[in-house]
């Protein structure tokens, strides 16, 4: 697939124009891209609340395809379990768990604290430097954030192109509203994960995730009562 490499350097713009054309569909969206794109694509999952919708997309148009897991260190037990539990039932068959070094854990945080006093500093550690090592490979990736998930994904488009880089992302869900997406997995009798239950409706790490009321939005209840919304994955990236 050494061509990939030179479809996308060369005119990201002829590559936005073919997926652009059918990204009413996700499924073949997620088919277009990875015929176009080979290995150089891969789906990041974080496989939370809303996960298993996307997932089962990809599973529908290639269960080979790579899916990226950033197992943190600080996730739910359940959400290890589900992340196991979800991959069988769709069958996906390339999924890969990626995170922070042994060695970087014992460095910058050996007490396993640092998300109480500076939790930037841990999202860098645990989420935003292990994907830009693993993502390196990869020119597009696809990701699940929807416009309705917060202010900060308000204008985000299903095809769009990074400013600090030529990686593009994928976002097939961009425009599907919490409700569409708990009733087209009805539909497919997805299962959910455990703690949707318990009125968490977007689930990170365990020590800055809380539960929701019907009045806040799905993110409220992430890094609750800190001027913090996005762990830092989807933001332009700084250089290693």
């Amino acid at each position: 697939m050494w061509w990939v490499v030179d479809i996308l350097s060369s005119d990201n713009a002829s590559v936005i124009r073919e997926l652009t054309a059918v990204q009413d569909d996700p499924v073949l969206l997620l088919r277009k891209a990875h015929a176009l794109l080979g290995n150089r694509l891969a789906v990041m999952s974080s496989f939370g609340a809303e996960s298993a919708l996307l997932l089962a997309f990809v599973a529908e148009a290639d269960p080979g395809i790579k899916v990226l897991f950033l197992n943190t260190g600080k996730h739910f037990p359940q959400t290890l379990a589900y992340r196991q539990e979800l991959a069988d039932a769709l069958g996906l068959t390339n999924v890969e768990d990626i995170g922070p070094s042994p060695a970087q854990i014992s460095d910058r945080d050996p007490s396993g604290e640092l998300w109480a006093f500076d939790p930037d500093a841990c999202c860098n550690l645990r989420k935003v430097e292990p994907l830009q090592v693993a993502s390196l490979p990869y020119e597009v990736l696809v990701t699940g954030r929807k416009r309705g998930q917060a202010a900060t994904r308000a204008t985000m488009t299903i095809v769009e192109e990074r400013a600090d880089s030529q990686q593009l992302r994928i976002n097939p869900l961009a425009f599907w509203s919490a409700q569409d997406i708990q009733a087209e997995m009805q539909r497919r009798a997805l299962p959910p994960h455990p703690l949707v239950a318990e009125g968490y409706l977007s689930i990170g790490c365990e020590p800055c995730t809380r539960p929701v009321d019907g009045q806040e939005d799905a993110r409220s209840g992430r890094w609750s009562g800190l001027n913090k919304t996005e762990c830092g994955i989807h933001i332009a990236a700084k250089p290693l």
